[in-house]
Parts: structure tokens; C-alpha cells; sequence
């Protein structure tokens, strides 16, 4: 993958949308991709208690910025 902005980044942004964690997964890091897939689904489990489901959706877009903003380390 190229720099920030490069189209890896803006499909892997894209996969965050329908599954957390997958752009996360399509860039090669799997630590991250089961981090916000894990706190996501959990988050989104227990919506009927609010709180859960807030830092869910919250991780959520973190998911989506932090696939969009990633640049590999050489």
C-alpha cells in the first residue's frame, strides 16, 4: 500500500464500513482488525444498555479514520 489517501486506504475505509475491523484486516494488521472487530460486536450485542453501544459506534468510526489515515512504516 502507498501513502495516506492511496486507493488501498480508501478500500480498506470502505470494508470498515460494513464489517469493523476488515479495512484494518485488508491492510495486513490483524492485532487491530480483531481489537475493533471484537469491541464493536460486543458494543452492538448489548445495545439494549446504551453505554455499550455508544463506544461501539464510537470504535466504529475510529475503525473508519484509523483504516483511511494508515501509512506503512518502512
Amino acid at each position: 500500500m502507498s501513502g495516506q489517501g492511496s486507493g488501498g486506504n480508501v478500500i480498506a475505509a470502505l470494508c470498515n464500513i460494513f464489517v469493523p475491523g476488515l479495512g484494518q484486516l485488508v491492510q495486513g494488521r490483524i492485532l487491530a482488525a480483531l481489537l475493533f472487530f471484537v469491541i464493536c460486536a460486543v458494543g452492538y450485542a448489548l445495545w439494549w444498555l446504551i453505554i455499550p453501544a455508544i463506544i461501539a459506534a464510537i470504535a466504529h468510526l475510529w475503525a473508519i479514520i484509523d483504516a483511511a489515515k494508515f501509512r506503512a512504516r518502512l
